[in-house]
């Protein structure tokens, strides 16, 4: 079984990681907590193998340090910025570092606009002439 837990976690977060880890062939098992990762909250993921952190997370290297006291090897970014994270120390004490790469441009666009239901919308990728 792998162990996840998750902090600054949303309804919608619990929402996709639970389709998805039931659709997984692999066993997980899903700690979600509303409240950021900071050291007084780190011992929540004691016994959990991977940590799922978001942009304002402390991972400073105390919170680093608990984490892998608590046998956390894996921290996964749920965001593409990680200057929050104290990399030099991830490494020291081993921890594996993953983020999203980047954010597609087109799709912040249509977000902004997808509420908007006045004006009909063309797929990704395909452009209009007048």
């Amino acid at each position: 079984m792998v162990s996840i837990t998750f902090f600054s976690s949303k309804t919608y977060d619990q929402a996709a990681f639970e389709q998805a880890g039931s659709e997984s062939s692999q066993d997980l098992q899903f700690h979600f907590y509303d409240f950021q990762l900071n050291e007084q909250t780190a011992k929540m993921a004691k016994g959990s193998e991977t940590v799922c952190a978001f942009v304002n997370d402390d991972l400073s290297k105390p919170v680093l340090e608990a984490l892998a006291s608590y046998g956390v090897k894996l921290l996964v970014m749920r965001c593409a910025g990680f200057n929050n994270v104290d990399l030099e120390a991830a490494k020291e004490l081993s921890i594996q570092v993953a983020r999203v790469p980047a954010y597609s441009p087109e799709a912040i666009a249509e977000h902004a606009v997808a509420d908007d239901d006045s004006e009909p919308t063309l797929p990704q990728g395909v452009s209009a002439y007048a």
